[in-house]
């Protein structure tokens, strides 16, 4: 009997595709290469071209009478960067981003060692979602309602007048770098709004690498005669360090480049998001803009070489 034209020809399409199928499992690395292809290309051209793109542009030529843009290249905007004003906004920026990361890992420690190791049932999921919580809310708005908070009749000032602290309060602000007129104009506050909308990006990673560490450690330690301070020095801090690192790689970078923050809160003095803000939009330097996320983008990158070489990818 003669099988149907459908039939028949649904034979050759299935050896084909079973013959592929073969080739393909006998050549596991072609197989993974092409699984890999689309996204490799998409991560190729887009995110690393757009870089590669940036970095040529930061070399272009930018005229101040005419406004204009030229493809004529150039050091002159690297140089640039040298210049006071420049230098001081990096290394604003630099300074800022190492005090955040510095509170966030010693307000962070003590919050992820508890919710790791004594925490648990409901409120072990409670804190987690108190730390998780504020993540979910609009970052424009909560950077907006520190404005209101950190202004003179807000809440920190009630609080600092109830307990007394009025005075210590208007004697930091009086401190040269840190203070201004009142704590939503100066660093301080600043600084305050950084490390709280941050915070969670280091209590995370803190928090699963001290599950990580088991317990017997920390009692042999006691069993043997230490302190808790020479244990925490010891034995705790080491193995939980690359988790400390692999939080700080999230609050040193989103510090870095953010614009929206300083522009709120704070002092006039610029930042390196702000430049590239100011330079971009208002004025039109293309150029100099991307000469200055050239900076960060660097920082950055030699910050991560060193976070590997302390285990902190492994934390993540």
């Amino acid at each position: 009997m003669t099988p149907p034209p459908a039939a028949a020809g649904s034979r050759p399409r299935r050896g084909a595709l079973r013959a592929l199928s073969t080739f393909l499992y006998r050549r596991s690395n072609l197989y993974l290469l092409l699984l890999l292809a689309p996204p490799l290309l998409w991560f190729g051209v887009v995110y690393l071209g757009s870089l590669f793109a940036l970095l040529w542009q930061s070399f272009y030529t930018f005229d101040d009478y005419t406004m204009a843009v030229t493809p004529e290249l150039t050091w002159a905007n690297y140089r640039a960067l040298l210049d006071p004003a420049n230098l001081d906004a990096v290394l604003r920026t630099l300074a800022m981003a190492g005090s955040v990361t510095v509170a966030c890992a010693v307000i962070g420690f003590p919050v992820a060692f508890y919710m790791a190791r004594y925490a648990t049932g409901r409120l072990k999921g409670f804190l987690y979602l108190a730390v998780m919580l504020p993540m979910w809310a609009s970052y424009i708005v909560k950077a907006y309602a520190w404005t209101v908070i950190l202004a003179k009749g807000g809440v920190i000032y009630w609080f600092a007048g109830r307990l007394g602290l009025r005075g210590a309060l208007d004697w930091a602000l009086t401190l040269p770098g840190i203070g201004g007129s009142s704590l939503s104009t100066s660093n301080l506050g600043r600084f305050l709004v950084f490390t709280y909308v941050w915070l969670p990006f280091m209590i995370l990673p803190i928090q699963a690498a001290v599950e990580r560490v088991p317990p017997n450690l920390l009692q042999a330690s006691a069993d043997l005669g230490a302190r808790p301070a020479q244990t925490f020095r010891t034995v705790l801090l080491p193995l939980v360090f690359p988790g400390v690192v692999a939080g700080s790689i999230f609050t040193f970078s989103l510090t870095l480049g953010d614009y929206i923050i300083p522009q709120l809160i704070g002092p006039s003095g610029l930042f390196i998001g702000t430049m590239v803000y100011t330079l971009q939009g208002a004025v039109g330097n293309v150029p100099m803009a991307a000469a200055f996320t050239v900076v960060p983008v660097v920082i950055v990158g030699l910050y991560l070489l060193a976070a590997r070489r302390l285990g902190a990818f492994d934390a993540l």
